[in-house]
């Protein structure tokens, strides 16, 4: 039996009147998606070129790097749940601290690991505190109103797109003085969002609005999934997440080696196309999700993308046939629009299903999706690249998009049943 902690509606509307942090807070967790954002992207244009340094068989890139990208996603399925429960039970700021903090050492391990065995470990540290996103998110939930979700979450994923542009740009140029030096400052910068956070972040889940108390058992990420499946208004949003992180999975494991095989490019090269997805990002979450957002509303802005980012997946993979960057650039660019107004759509839709006391359990059930994703995806698009070719996991990737959308149309009853209550409509049956 679950001990999440039920409110009653006259609970949530004391709590709603509860002072809540006010711009400073805001203005960290936006400073903390940026830099951590820029921590994580530094190292993406490097990962293959570092791993196959250590690798006797080349050939086995692809499927190694998708081995390690894997390791990292279990890790995050088996600690994210609990990391989203132990911000519902003591707070959302001491658990992004260990998050933090947890990245930073990661990242330490993997640049001055120096063996295969090392960069792995790096791997299982950062994946088992990977879960800073859904905490963050869980964080700016706790202190907006249901209605305003949306574009908090926009403008949060906006200012984490700046660091898209910077980081993999940095990372290339980093990787030419050698291939720890992205490693080694993703790792500072980390340090200090920790640094900055302890003195200027207050704390945004009231004593009031956590649960009791917390069995081991809860702590089981098989349980927590089937405990959120069994929110008859959540499940399918959930699949539809974990269906687009899927081929977004594959995509993330092996684009650099498509563009190494593909194009002959090195991590400079890398670091500019990763660029190019931030440009885009920024643009589109910062700018001009807000302006669709009231026009299409959430349902209809994730299908409509979803389906644009289907059709992405189709131009990339055709670069294996056609080596031109133009072609790919086109794929990379809908890509990273698309895929930002998707992320943020079914954000926006999860949050508004779920309760005010739930946010940091559905940000951990959706961090467990994703992490199951990255679990799967890197070693189906491995073996796929490598057995089948190269063009095979992006088209894969467009059937598995497919099956996103007609995930997402269970919700739109879902969503009018609630309609006319102007609030977040009840997570459990």
């Amino acid at each position: 039996m679950s001990t999440h902690k039920v409110l009653t509606p006259q609970q949530e509307s004391v709590d709603d009147m509860t002072p809540t942090p006010g711009r400073k807070a805001i203005f960290f967790l936006f400073v903390v998606a940026f830099f951590n954002t820029m921590g994580m992207t530094i190292i993406n244009p490097v990962v293959p070129f570092m791993t196959q340094q250590h690798l006797g068989n080349a050939s086995n890139l692809a499927v190694i790097v998708g081995w390690m990208i894997s390791i990292y996603g279990i890790c995050q399925l088996i600690a994210a749940p609990g990391l989203g429960l132990l911000s519902d039970r003591f707070g959302r700021r001491p658990v992004l601290f260990i998050c933090l903090l947890g990245s930073a050492i990661g990242y330490l391990f993997f640049g001055l690991g120096g063996a295969l065995w090392l960069l792995f470990l790096g791997r299982i540290i950062d994946g088992l505190t990977g879960g800073n996103f859904s905490v963050l998110f869980a964080y700016i939930a706790d202190i907006t109103k249901p209605e305003e979700r949306g574009k908090y979450f926009g403008m949060a994923g906006g200012i984490a797109g700046v660091g898209f542009i910077l980081g993999p740009s940095i990372g290339g140029l980093l990787a030419n003085i050698n291939y720890s030096a992205p490693f080694i400052v993703a790792a500072a910068i980390i340090l200090l969002n920790i640094v900055w956070g302890f003195f200027f972040l207050p704390e945004s889940l009231h004593k009031e609005q956590r649960i009791t108390t917390i069995h081991w058992h809860d702590l089981n990420p098989l349980k927590q999934m089937v405990n959120v499946f069994s929110m008859v208004n959540l499940r399918w949003l959930l699949l539809a997440g974990f269906l687009y992180a899927f081929p977004f999975a594959i995509l993330q494991s092996n684009l650099t080696i498509l563009l190494k095989d593909s194009l002959g490019w090195n991590a400079s090269g890398a670091g500019l196309v990763l660029t190019v997805v931030g440009v885009v990002d920024i643009l589109v979450q910062g700018v001009l999700f807000g302006k669709l957002l009231p026009v299409f509303g959430d349902i209809k802005l994730g299908i409509g993308s979803l389906a644009l980012v289907a059709i992405s997946y189709l131009l990339m993979g055709t670069v294996a046939f056609i080596a031109s960057p133009l072609l790919l650039l086109a794929g990379v660019i809908l890509f990273a629009g698309a895929g930002g107004l998707v992320e943020n759509a079914l954000r926006g839709l999860s949050s508004r299903l779920a309760g005010p006391s739930q946010q940091g359990l559905i940000g951990g059930a959706n961090q467990s999706m994703q992490s199951l994703a990255m679990i799967i995806g890197p070693l189906c698009g491995g073996v796929l690249y490598e057995q089948f070719g190269h063009a095979i996991p992006y088209w894969f990737g467009v059937l598995i998009i497919a099956l996103a959308i007609v995930s997402v149309i269970p919700v739109v009853s879902v969503m009018r049943t609630h309609e006319h209550l102007g609030e977040e409509a009840p997570a459990e049956k």
